[in-house]
């Protein structure tokens, strides 16, 4: 088969000219853009708030009903055959793909949003604050947001493995409900282009906004400012490393890239507690959970219908956490799908909903208990310095009043890297399967293709980057998931229905 059969131009090329189209005028009036894409989302919070909340809700329980009914014990594959990963690297994969290395950054700094903007009645900086603060910066890696990742996964790992399909798309899981007509017509090519599009934009957006993570530890360790090259560089570096880990394959890249980011994270967060306030940390980490428990259905639901005035930081920043999340649904679902092969359904639902969430809480009770002590001790105006331009300033002025502060940087630097790499590598990895016309079901994307995806990604982020177009399509991006929540709800629906149809919860299932 020619390479140019092994991508299919129906559904990339019209992706990539709507991203273009969409990303070009909005970053050539970048100020007016974001006003109107602003009041739009404003508009959504305003009136779908209670939507988003309950959407999220519904999700964790369809997804402790596949696990816990009949539904949980379809296997994923051949019943007979071992799962493809270890608990531990399978765990790893999808923790590096959930959390990446947005969990560096929210994990440091989200509580801090809280405590300057903290709910109805709590004053700002108090102790109350900062309670709310890192509570609400674990349920931004809870539950819900790891619900929407992965309930699409069932109905496409059973296409994949199951039902051997070969093309790994939507459109093909949607074939149980709306018949070969549509699926291999014009509504089918919609479906799949609609999952590039979010894909694509949101991969873009992630580059974008990634690279300050780095850049500015940089500028801190070598005391040398910010710049466009720098930001050049650091993307480079990146990139090279994101499209290696891709083109190497899951097994080769992904995986050992996965598996060895654990380890250096879990000793990161053992030099913070050796080097920093170890007993503060696990302290505060201990009240942090408790007030988060307490408080979670008021988290989960609160919409704050009886106060006047402007939302809280945390009305309006779940509500577009939430739609932000929807838009990457399919990915992780998606990728979730490749991976779980030997996996039954409970499984791979329970492993999303649980490792993901153990290792952010972690992460956040020892990045965040940090920075509150500091701010605490007086150390460190840390509220202060968040409100000035630039935010990713803040992480390695706290780092560095930790002993050998320089090394923390340099660690911190490293697993940020990592974590991005392995967002991006799983992202290209899956964007190729998707767009590969080779069957899937038996092989693994085109290593050619890997590669032009990350190179379409690397060119799409830079040129926004350059121009000042990375604000709106994070906007849109955010604004994407009304129609992909939709979908989620059909491709519930159609695994039910493929699983029905074929007794599968008593054929293919494990013999005892």
């Amino acid at each position: 088969m020619s390479r140019r059969k092994l991508i299919d131009y129906k559904i990339f090329v019209p992706s990539l000219l709507i991203i273009i189209g969409i990303s070009i005028p909005f970053a050539l009036y970048e100020t007016e853009s974001l006003e109107l894409l602003n009041a739009i989302f404003a508009y959504i919070v305003d009136v779908f708030s209670w939507g988003y909340l309950w959407y999220g809700i519904i999700l964790v329980i369809a997804g402790l009903y596949l696990s816990f009914s009949k539904y949980g014990q379809v296997v994923l594959g051949d019943p007979k055959e071992k799962p493809r990963f270890t608990l531990f690297e399978y765990s790893s994969i999808l923790i590096a793909m959930g959390i990446g290395s947005t969990i560096m950054r929210t994990g440091m700094l989200q509580w801090t949003s809280v405590a300057n903007d903290p709910p109805v009645g709590v004053e700002p900086g108090s102790a109350e604050a900062l309670l709310w603060g890192n509570a609400y910066s674990m349920f931004l890696w809870g539950f819900q947001v790891f619900a929407i990742f992965v309930m699409i996964a069932p109905a496409m790992g059973y296409i994949l493995h199951v039902k051997k399909r070969p093309l790994m798309r939507i459109s093909e899981a949607c074939r149980v409900i709306f018949s070969d007509k549509f699926t291999d017509g014009f509504g089918g090519k919609v479906l799949d282009v609609l999952f590039l599009i979010s894909i694509l934009a949101g991969a873009a957006v992630t580059l974008g906004l990634g690279a300050p993570i780095i850049t500015h530890n940089l500028s801190a360790l070598l005391n040398i400012e910010v710049t466009f090259v720098m930001t050049i560089i650091v993307t480079i570096v990146w990139v090279f490393l994101f499209s290696l880990s891709a083109y190497l394959g899951i097994e080769k890249g992904i995986k050992r890239l996965s598996t060895l980011n654990m380890y250096l994270a879990g000793l990161f967060a053992v030099f913070i507690l050796l080097a920093g306030p170890d007993v503060f940390i696990l302290n505060y980490f201990s009240d942090s959970v408790s007030f988060l428990l307490t408080n979670y259905l008021n988290i989960s639901l609160n919409t704050d219908s009886v106060y006047q005035g402007e939302p809280s930081h945390i009305q309006s920043n779940t509500v577009f956490w939430f739609a932000y999340s929807a838009t990457w649904a399919m990915l992780h679902s998606v990728f979730a799908a490749k991976i779980s092969k030997g996996r039954t359904i409970k499984e791979m639902i329970l492993t999303y909903l649980l490792a993901p969430t153990l290792i952010s809480w972690i992460a956040t009770g020892v990045l965040g208990g940090l920075g509150v002590h500091r701010y605490l001790m007086g150390d460190l105006s840390v509220l202060n310095l968040v409100q000035e331009e630039a935010r990713m300033a803040a992480i390695p002025e706290i780092l560095s009043t930790l002993p050998f502060g320089e090394v923390a940087i340099i660690i911190f630097i490293v697993v940020a890297l990592i974590f991005l790499t392995t967002t991006l590598d799983s992202t290209t990895y899956t964007v190729a399967a998707y767009t590969s016309t080779r069957d899937m079901s038996k092989f693994e994307p085109p290593k050619t293709l890997r590669i032009i995806i990350a190179a379409v990604i690397t060119a799409l982020s830079l040129v926004l980057m350059r121009i000042g177009g990375l604000a709106p399509l994070e906007v849109i991006s955010g604004l994407m998931g009304l129609p992909i929540i939709i979908i989620q709800f059909i491709l519930i629906y159609a695994a039910k229905r493929m699983i029905d149809e074929d007794k599968a919860w008593k054929y293919n299932i494990r013999k005892q």
